[in-house]
């Protein structure tokens, strides 16, 4: 299907200059170490290579950590959190401030490095990523001296050491989601990002130094996934915080079968964003495109199935590919651009082979015309209509800017067709009436429901799913239960 001559006129209707950011505010080391007990050392595994992935050039080599490496992290964490479960919530609460203040001086390189090393668009990183990720070091700092108020008893203790596994699509805030709460109620952290996103986690060490914050109480350590396996299997780990795919969740939680670790696991989904008939279209729109361009697609509770009432299909989907056509990709420094690069090769590779069975399976795909740069891993904007419940594209979490759109009759169906799906992370509902954004809420299987917007995050709400979308809550109060021990525990959480 080819663009109408509205759309054509409307994308040519807008010309921007470049804007780029400069990359310079961000600098890049050769060779980065493992951050253990306070200090960078190599690791005793082989130096991998992590590149940008809107130029495909190397970043900089990092270590890896092995069997050793994670030992030593984690008997550096076993003793730091004797000593940092021994502080008052108050003085706890200054490092997380400090901590906090620091990240917001240092914004924009946290932001050009992020975006850098993932490839999203700098706007995304400097308006959202880094600024969420500053709030939740905020607002744990003010739990961390009132947590005999938080509904965990009159003497909540810490569980002891963390192990945080963190995904490549949201590098620092899944970082500032695992670390604040669990250095709050006095747990220390041994954290494993990403192996092609590993940069602004190893910045976030160099912050922890700034801060003075006690050695050992948090570590990073780098590598692929026999890293990220020997951290959580590792018996001196009391509590496992997880977010990623679904297949890597089940492995974890198949692991930690008959220990005493503790475990959240947040995993895939594939969202419902449902528009009724008597929704604010524009609005709707902007939600639509927010549901699931932001970031490319890599977003878990990204808005990738849109149910469409019958009478407004035509409209929407008109008014849809008239916004989608004004989309910039490209250059993720550039201030202008919406859509950034791919973060990887093998991301790419999974991206081009859903829409291809979305097209063997009989859907209608449609993209604007746009210039992909050469170099680099990049997917334009693609919306599929003529969806059948049981396409892949509609099943399956395709994780990047593919949108399939399905269309109902009533609520009811509605709420069937959401449900129709083993996740359960998220969902949206566009509607004027507020008894109808009440009712779906209540009958869609989903950790959040969204009414009238999309990719909405407060530090104060907590965010989860059910089902394959992993189970326990991160953010606000409830998010203080995953690291805190039983009430019948009586020791500072050491084993």
């Amino acid at each position: 299907m080819t663009p109408s001559k509205d759309v054509a006129r409307t994308a040519a209707a807008f010309e921007y200059a470049p804007a780029p950011e400069s990359n310079s505010i961000a600098t890049i080391r050769p060779h980065v170490g493992l951050f253990i007990d306070g200090d960078f050392r190599d690791g005793s595994g082989r130096a991998f290579k992590t590149i940008n992935p809107a130029t495909e050039e190397v970043l900089s080599e990092v270590s890896e950590a092995t069997e050793v490496d994670i030992d030593r992290a984690v008997k550096a964490a076993r003793a730091a959190q004797r000593r940092w479960a021994r502080l008052t919530g108050a003085e706890r609460s200054k490092f997380l401030f400090r901590l906090a203040r620091i990240i917001q001086e240092r914004a924009r390189e946290i932001a050009v490095l992020e975006s850098i090393d993932n490839g999203k668009p700098i706007k995304e990183s400097r308006d959202v990523d880094i600024p969420t990720a500053a709030a939740h070091f905020f607002y744990y700092a003010g739990w961390a001296d009132k947590l005999e108020y938080s509904g965990h008893g009159p003497t909540p203790r810490p569980i002891g050491v963390c192990a945080a596994v963190i995904p490549w699509n949201f590098p620092f805030l899944m970082l500032a989601w695992k670390i604040a709460p669990a250095l709050a109620t006095g747990n220390t952290v041994v954290l494993k990002p990403a192996e092609t996103t590993p940069l602004t986690a190893l910045l976030f060490a160099e912050i922890c130094q700034q801060a003075d914050l006690p050695p050992g109480v948090v570590n990073i350590v780098t590598g692929a996934a026999a890293t990220g396996a020997e951290l959580v299997s590792h018996p001196g780990i009391d509590k496992i915080a997880f977010t990623g795919s679904t297949v890597v969740g089940r492995q974890i939680a198949k692991s930690v079968a008959g220990t005493d670790k503790s475990v959240t696991l947040e995993l895939g989904g594939k969202a419902a964003n449902i528009v009724f008939d008597d929704a604010p279209i524009d609005q709707a729109i902007e939600g639509i495109i927010n549901g699931i361009f932001f970031n490319q697609g890599h977003v878990c509770c990204a808005g990738s199935r849109l149910l469409v009432q019958e009478s407004v299909f035509e409209e929407v989907i008109d008014r849809l590919k008239r916004r989608m056509a004004i989309l910039r990709v490209g250059d993720p420094l550039d201030k202008n651009t919406d859509i950034g690069a791919i973060n990887s090769k093998s991301q790419l590779d999974k991206i081009t082979e859903l829409t291809e069975s979305g097209l063997a399976e009989g859907a209608d795909s449609w993209s604007p015309e746009c210039t992909l740069p050469a170099k680099g891993y990049w997917f334009a904007p693609t919306v599929f209509t003529g969806v059948s419940q049981a396409n892949r594209i509609a099943r399956e979490e395709i994780f990047g800017p593919v949108l399939s759109v399905l269309t109902f009759r009533t609520p009811k169906e509605a709420v069937e067709k959401a449900n129709n799906t083993p996740y359960g992370l998220s969902a949206g509902v566009w509607t004027e009436k507020g008894s109808r954004s009440l009712w779906m809420a209540s009958q869609l299987r989903a950790g959040v429901v969204w009414s009238n917007t999309f990719n909405r995050f407060d530090p104060a709400s907590p965010f989860g799913g059910y089902k394959e979308s992993g189970y326990g809550r991160e953010g606000g109060r409830h998010g203080l239960t995953a690291y805190l021990a039983p009430t019948h525990f009586t020791t500072s959480g050491s084993r």
